[in-house]
């Protein structure tokens, strides 16, 4: 009977003690996990927010750079962290979206194994073309590759990047029949696309709009379905093929089970400096458009939905890793 007790006892206990935690939150340092060397833009994304998050919560938070195996050692490192909300991921849509579908058992499940937090910032990717490449518009260059079945080659910086998925879609929906030339990275590409071969590519912003205003390539539409802020003039694909309408996000997630008011904390806290001027510039400057405000419940619809579509997509490419 008495230990009937003192089970009933800690049974009862345990929510209040769960409470007690999220009341006291946070109390010791936070650790911020990114999945990318050290220098890349979710490398340098995470110490600003990483920065701003220990000045609003009056704790330190120290990033720690854990990549390999396309995002997913640091990815499985937090989904298996205590649920306590002491351990966050700098997620991309790579990390959430892409890297799982690559592998027949992929080391995390998105939706299992992570509490949404806040997006952050999306990053809209340029497709662009050598000078020499007749096409000066989406039209064009659909047109001219439908003409010339097989003629053509498009660059990436490697097999299952959103570099290369983003033309697997347009390959799919308008059939196409152009090649993919994979790099192990864009300054390679970039500087056989500029040279005239391969003759396209698709380019991030940060990469992309240096050369376009230098022209040393031809902006030719971008992967956003809505036109961008940061370079209006270039019409969205989507002008010209509806619905068309992809971007590499940026967000922080926390592990699964982590209580809704430690969540709600951090979230709320993101989206106080996240909707400054202040912060809105910073995000310009590294080349990326705002995604403000948001909730923790609408973060994750966008990786459910995202999961679904890169799943697609991948099977479609025929890219694998294993």
């Amino acid at each position: 009977m008495r230990l009937l007790i003192l089970i009933a006892a800690a049974l009862l206990a345990a929510p209040f003690a769960g409470g007690a935690r999220a009341q006291d939150y946070p109390s010791r340092p936070l650790r911020f996990v990114v999945p990318y060397p050290p220098g890349a833009l979710t490398d340098v994304l995470a110490r600003a927010l990483g920065e701003r998050l220990s000045a609003a919560l009056k704790q330190p938070v120290v990033v720690e750079n854990k990549p390999g195996a396309g995002t997913l050692v640091g990815a499985e490192l937090v989904a298996k962290a205590p649920a306590d909300g002491y351990t966050l991921l700098m997620a991309t849509s790579t990390t959430l979206g892409i890297s799982p579908a690559m592998y027949s058992k992929p080391a995390i499940d998105p939706v299992r194994d992570f509490a949404p937090v806040s997006l952050v910032g999306s990053v809209n990717f340029f497709l662009v073309a050598a000078p020499s490449f007749p096409a000066r518009s989406v039209r064009e260059f659909i047109d001219l590759v439908k003409k010339n079945p097989g003629k053509f080659n498009y660059a990436s910086v490697g097999s299952g990047s959103p570099h290369h998925l983003y033309m697997e879609v347009l390959k799919k929906e308008l059939g196409l029949d152009i090649q993919h030339v994979a790099y192990k990275g864009s300054g390679a590409a970039l500087l056989d696309v500029i040279s005239g071969k391969p003759e396209v590519m698709f380019l991030d912003f940060s990469v992309a709009v240096p050369n376009i205003k230098a022209g040393k390539i031809t902006a030719l539409g971008t992967s956003a379905g809505k036109q961008s802020v940061l370079m209006p003039e270039v019409p969205p694909i989507s002008a010209t093929l509806p619905g068309f309408d992809w971007q590499a996000w940026q967000g922080v997630v926390t592990t699964a089970g982590t209580p809704p008011t430690i969540v709600s904390r951090l979230n709320a806290e993101m989206q106080r400096f996240q909707n400054t001027d202040e912060f809105r510039a910073l995000l310009f400057k590294f080349g990326m458009e705002p995604w403000a405000p948001n909730s923790p419940a609408q973060f994750g619809e966008i990786v459910r939905t995202d999961m679904g579509r890169w799943a697609a997509v991948v099977k479609a490419s025929g890219a694998k890793v294993d």
